[in-house]
């Protein structure tokens, strides 16, 4: 389906589907490190205290993705950034992680940070590393086992980054 989609800053009235986008994913255990799901007060707390919040909206106004940007440390590393992105399985395969990435940088620039990095890119999410060297990221090596997975196994995770400017 060819559909208009908008990235725009979150409103508090997109909680409850950020809120179901962002639960699934956590739930789903293969991507995110997370493994507790947000409940309405702990997701407003946890997207207000980002440094910006992005969500993906189509023409009928329903939000299919989001992503969330922060700094990835502080002080001398405080110019580095870090994001997650959650697309709604509904909705997967239809571009719109590229569109939430692509102004997550853009956003990112805007805040002053001079480089994005992913700490934790599982190594089984291969759309989500063809999408990220597609837009010029790069794989900072591969770290054995860093990722646990719902049924106790261990899976390697690459760093990704990207220079903003």
């Amino acid at each position: 389906m060819d559909r208009q989609i908008t990235i725009r800053k979150y409103e508090k009235k997109d909680l409850p589907a950020m809120l179901t986008i962002w639960n699934e994913v956590v739930r789903e255990g293969n991507a995110f490190p997370q493994e507790e799901c947000l409940d309405p007060a702990s997701g407003a707390d946890f997207f207000g205290g980002q440094s910006f919040c992005g969500v993906a909206e189509d023409e009928s106004g329903a939000i299919l993705g989001l992503y969330i940007l922060h700094p990835n440390n502080v002080g001398r590393c405080g110019h580095i950034c870090n994001a997650s992105y959650a697309v709604a399985s509904g909705h997967r395969g239809e571009h719109i992680g590229e569109k939430l990435v692509r102004h997550c940088i853009f956003q990112a620039g805007e805040l002053g940070f001079r480089v994005l990095q992913f700490n934790a890119v599982v190594a089984s999410n291969i759309h989500a590393r063809h999408l990220y060297e597609r837009i010029g990221f790069h794989q900072l090596g591969t770290i054995p086992g860093g990722f646990r997975r719902k049924d106790g196994s261990f899976e390697d995770i690459c760093p990704y980054y990207i220079e903003i400017r």
